[in-house]
């Protein structure tokens, strides 16, 4: 009995660890769609080939009126190219870099149905007495893309950044939005790959009575929970290290703080995801209610801890509330040591704020751990 006891964490970690990566599905959506979500986003948002901005122009009202604002035709004819039924007006800055126009001159009803499509951020109504601009007045896009237009039609393409001895480009590393997302996209990864490489498991086995076949066996309830942990985090960590490889070879990310520091803060969010996935999964025996049980607990911190955008467009109240969600914790560290070069001192208190979620949360799921 012993023997085996001695050897069997080390053959179940074994096994688990066959079991992931003989899944290619495990291998796409562990490691190949966070570096497409990756690509696909830093092209989106770090745009080295300038801004663009999309405009209509609407020509005819609801009434099939006729609307013409010859000052502003007048301008997109000497200034702009014209192709078919569009305009393209070229902004050319040393600070402020290049940004194209692009006025599509259509009726009132496609002009609307641009604007809901995200085809185009502003709508111009041109008429004898002058230029309407319709936009959201809450998108940032769309009242930039109204300045640039507005003042550029009015004061000629000159204006474009006309005050440029008050110009301070930025060029500080790691206040792309590139940089910003990817500490973001490690911290998912652990949690994503946690709840559902974890939890799920552990579900799916109950609810096919697979561990009530365990329970004749000579294996230690922990034993099998650390194998899974174990093997989890072993797959985290070749996955983060991939991530950071693209993002370091494509966008030019780096990390300027404690590597030492980054590792402890590596295992402490592991610890915490794992604990919690342990505890989500103690009692389940039904894989659709486990299903929805896990979207509950990731869902949530995927839109409001700052993965994608920064968690303080939320209300002043929420705030505080979202900062002590572990993914936000291991999100904004993460940031603070790519972008801010922090150490240990600066990320301890976070650390120690994940171990004790994890281990806590891995106590109460022992204990109430069943196996059917």
């Amino acid at each position: 009995m012993n023997k085996i006891t001695n050897h069997q964490l080390f053959r179940l970690i074994v096994a688990h660890f066959a079991e992931i990566i003989r899944e290619p599905a495990v291998i796409f959506w562990g490691v190949v769609f966070p570096i497409l979500m990756a690509w696909g986003l830093g092209i989106a948002f770090t745009q080295k080939g300038g801004a663009q901005v999309n405009l209509a122009i609407v020509t005819s009202d609801s009434n099939h009126k006729k609307l013409h604002d010859p000052k502003l035709f007048s301008f997109l004819e000497a200034n702009a190219v014209k192709k078919d039924s569009s305009f393209s007006l070229a902004l050319t800055n040393q600070k402020l870099g290049d940004t194209k126009l692009s006025y599509f001159v259509t009726s009132s009803s496609n002009a609307f149905k641009m604007l809901k499509k995200g085809e185009v951020s502003v709508i111009i109504e041109a008429d004898s007495t002058g230029s309407r601009y319709y936009f959201d007045p809450a998108n940032a896009e769309a009242k930039a893309a109204y300045r640039i237009a507005s003042n550029v039609s009015a004061y000629g393409i000159a204006s474009y950044g006309s005050n440029q001895q008050e110009i301070r480009p930025l060029s500080l590393s790691g206040t792309r939005y590139i940089d910003f997302l990817i500490p973001g996209l490690l911290g998912m990864g652990i949690m994503m790959a946690s709840c559902w490489g974890i939890s799920y498991t552990i579900i799916d086995r109950r609810s096919k009575k697979l561990l009530r076949r365990m329970v004749a066996t000579p294996m230690r309830k922990s034993n099998l929970l650390f194998a899974l942990i174990t093997a989890r985090f072993v797959m985290n960590l070749a996955e983060a290290l991939l991530l950071f490889l693209f993002a370091w070879l494509y966008f030019g990310v780096k990390i300027q703080g404690s590597w030492p520091a980054l590792i402890l803060l590596f295992i402490a969010g592991n610890i915490a995801f794992s604990g919690i996935s342990i505890l989500i999964s103690s009692r389940t025996a039904n894989s659709e209610v486990g299903n929805g049980i896990i979207n509950a607990i990731v869902t949530p911190m995927m839109v409001v801890s700052g993965v994608f955008f920064s968690y303080h467009n939320f209300p002043d109240w929420i705030i505080p509330a979202i900062q002590w969600l572990p993914l936000t914790l291991i999100a904004d560290s993460f940031r603070n040591i790519f972008n801010e070069g922090a150490g240990f001192t600066d990320v301890w208190r976070e650390a120690l704020a994940l171990t004790s979620m994890g281990i806590g949360s891995f106590a109460m799921g022992m204990k109430l751990f069943k196996w059917y």
